[in-house]
């Protein structure tokens, strides 16, 4: 596996595994702040689920690397099933993590798809040498 492959996939592995610590810890209410009012699901319980999550997929993209695929394939899925609560975020106007402006809410969106890809490439879907096991 290529180096920067390797160096994406602890980067995103480390950046997933604090978020989801943040998510159960010290920023839990700013995390529930960012659930949409629609979402049929309790706050408190989106954010530690999500927090389970992300701290599952963390780690095991570094504990797996074998799996890395399955893993940046997951984690691709999961980036894509939490945007709708970003564009909620921006569309309902709600502040969290300083982002207290539409301007700074509306330039937090492409960040979200770059992930996608990041996870994608970490995991091998995407690039140079996708496919191969190591």
């Amino acid at each position: 596996m290529p180096a920067a492959r390797t160096v994406a996939r602890i980067a995103l592995s480390s950046f997933m595994v604090a978020a989801g610590t943040l998510h159960l810890t010290t920023q839990r209410q700013e995390f529930q702040a960012q659930v949409p009012d629609w979402f049929p699901v309790d706050p408190d319980l989106t954010v530690v689920a999500s927090g389970v999550v992300e701290v599952g997929l963390g780690a095991a993209f570094i504990a797996l690397p074998r799996r890395r695929r399955l893993v940046g394939g997951l984690l691709a899925a999961f980036f894509v099933a939490i945007f709708p609560g970003n564009i909620a975020q921006y569309v309902e106007g709600t502040d969290a993590f300083g982002l207290d402006t539409d301007t700074k809410r509306l330039l937090r969106l492409p960040f979200q798809p770059l992930l996608v890809l990041l996870a994608l490439y970490a995991g091998g879907w995407v690039g140079k040498g996708r496919g191969r096991e190591e």
